[in-house]
């Protein structure tokens, strides 16, 4: 008999324990999952607020202002007046700092194996031309932008012909380099500028200061070009070089206006400009 009670009070315990066992697993069950509930309602949350977040973000960016700055380069982005407020110290950094100075280097080099292969099959009567714009593409006004905020401020065209009659805009260094190769190659040179007439001997001192030299032509905005797109004011005075005669074999410019329109000659090469935007 007492064996027999001994067992019946084992089941019983046995059975009372699973039970408390089951009650706290399922307990420990439910809190599991309240806590992982809690904790994916957090993440959802933290998740949403990163995602308002980043669109407030891009502009803050370097990778936004990359592709910015992609997008000035591809033409994509037109008829901008400033470097976006946001985009103004990565804009100094690419100015100042080596990528611009190999960008530069790259068209340069493009360009000087375009025109050398080019004129080594050339018909050498002295009628191969190539335009050249002025402002970022000679002459660097980096000095000017410097203390404009690198394009981050509306362009002050009085201001900027302040500048223009001081005659002070060092050369770039890799156009210096294609203009003498040019000259070497026995290639005419014509310089198409967006600058006003009236600042034609400004323009021919600080292009000899800065090195350049026995150019065909120096042609600027007269009276009758004002008002007149840069497309359109470009493309007559590309036009006019081609009914005098010359093939234009090449043309740089920093300006998509620069490389656009009518007779723009059999191969362009554009320049980086991403401080200001000419129409």
């Amino acid at each position: 008999m007492a064996s027999l009670l001994l067992n019946v009070l084992f089941i019983f315990c046995f059975l009372w324990c699973a039970r408390l066992s089951s009650a706290a697993a399922d307990r420990s069950w439910k809190i599991f999952h309240d806590d992982e509930y809690d904790w994916v309602s957090e993440q959802s949350t933290a998740q949403k607020r990163w995602e308002l977040k980043q669109e407030r973000i891009p502009q803050e960016t370097e990778s936004y202002c990359k592709a910015w700055r992609f997008g000035v380069e591809t033409n994509t982005i037109r008829l901008w007046t400033q470097v976006p407020s946001d985009c103004v110290e990565y804009v100094q950094n690419y100015m100042v700092g080596s990528q611009y100075s190999r960008d530069l280097q790259m068209v340069a080099d493009e360009s000087i194996g375009y025109a050398s292969t080019l004129m080594a099959s050339g018909s050498g009567d002295g009628m191969d031309a190539w335009v050249f714009d002025i402002d970022e593409t000679l002459l660097s006004n980096l000095p000017y932008y410097v203390v404009h905020q690198f394009g981050g401020e509306v362009f002050d065209n009085s201001a900027f012909n302040d500048w223009v009659d001081r005659a002070e805009a060092p050369a770039l260094a890799s156009s210096y380099r294609l203009y003498i190769s040019l000259l070497e190659l026995g290639v005419k040179i014509f310089l198409l500028t967006g600058r006003d007439e009236t600042q034609r001997n400004a323009t021919q001192k600080n292009l000899v200061r800065a090195g350049y030299h026995t150019w065909e032509a120096l042609l600027l905005r007269g009276t009758d070009d004002h008002g007149k797109t840069a497309v359109l004011y470009k493309s007559e005075k590309r036009l006019k070089i081609e009914q005098d005669g010359f093939r234009i074999r090449g043309n740089s410019g920093d300006q998509w206006s620069d490389v656009y329109g009518h007779a723009t000659g059999d191969r362009t090469f554009k320049l980086p400009n991403p401080m200001y935007y000419i129409a």
